[in-house]
């Protein structure tokens, strides 16, 4: 494994239409194995620097913040999960990538699958860091849930962040990681927050698999995974149950991380 100071990294931006700036982190050289991370709703790109510290030298990582998410910013109107996978998509194209393993965290594991529909020829594998496995998400939920969950962080914005953050901390969870997940996630820029989860909630997993072809690999923490999901999904997701933290594992336990990620990317 490499350390901080032997891998070099450049703040980087790409320009999409609707005023959009998308902002990433690029490491590594430019002709080793690439792999892009995508933050969770209401995270950035930061969350992945420790874990990227512990990749091979050999890595080229991108690491991007998604529209109005970290630095980036935008103006458009369309907050869907097939948009944000344009975010990345924009990337990767600027960084002449011809493959590349698309890993996402939360959210941003629904973005990965996307961005592996529309550029099918370029993303090998899906990687989803605790992500997709939520049945309250997933499959897709009719009007009615859809609405309750859209109404409770219409209405007690606050308090809405703070139930997803409990939802995702197993017991023993440090009080003090939970406030701190709150703080971030609380801050997400506006409208785009509240549009991304109207996204997020509205998007169609069952139908996005059916176009899907690339293998998936959802590293789920273990206390968060029902019985019911592994039943559902398990022929389509290379389930993996890991004992790493809580909901946000990537920034409590890079080193496992990494080796997590290293072993799909040595497939």
């Amino acid at each position: 494994m490499t350390t901080a100071s032997s891998r070099t990294s450049k703040s980087l931006e790409v320009q999409r239409a609707d005023h959009t700036t998308i902002r990433y982190t690029a490491s590594g050289p430019t002709g080793g194995p690439t792999l892009a991370l995508i933050h969770g709703w209401g995270c950035h790109r930061g969350d992945f620097d420790a874990v990227t510290d512990q990749l091979p030298e050999d890595y080229r990582v991108l690491a991007i913040d998604l529209a109005e998410h970290g630095e980036s910013r935008s103006t458009r109107d369309v907050w869907t999960m097939e948009e944000f996978a344009h975010d990345v998509a924009a990337v990767l194209e600027a960084e002449s990538v011809p493959t590349a393993v698309v890993a996402g965290h939360s959210l941003g594991g629904a973005v990965a699958v996307e961005t592996a529909r529309l550029l099918p020829d370029t993303v090998s594998h899906v990687v989803a860091l605790d992500a997709l496995h939520y049945l309250s998400l997933f499959p897709a939920q009719g009007e009615e849930q859809i609405d309750a969950t859209l109404r409770a962080f219409h209405e007690d914005f606050p308090g809405a962040v703070r139930g997803l953050v409990e939802g995702g901390s197993p017991a023993g969870t440090d009080p003090a990681l939970k406030d701190a997940y709150f703080a971030k996630m609380v801050a997400v820029r506006q409208p785009a927050g509240l549009r991304s989860i109207e996204g997020l909630v509205r998007w169609d997993m069952d139908a996005a698999l059916r176009e899907t072809r690339q293998p998936i690999s959802v590293f789920a923490i273990r206390d968060l995974v029902t019985q019911e999901a592994i039943e559902r999904y398990g022929d389509r997701f290379d389930i993996v149950l890991v004992d790493l933290g809580s909901h946000h594992f990537p920034v409590e336990a890079p080193e496992g991380t990494a080796k997590l990620l290293a072993a799909v990317g040595a497939e």
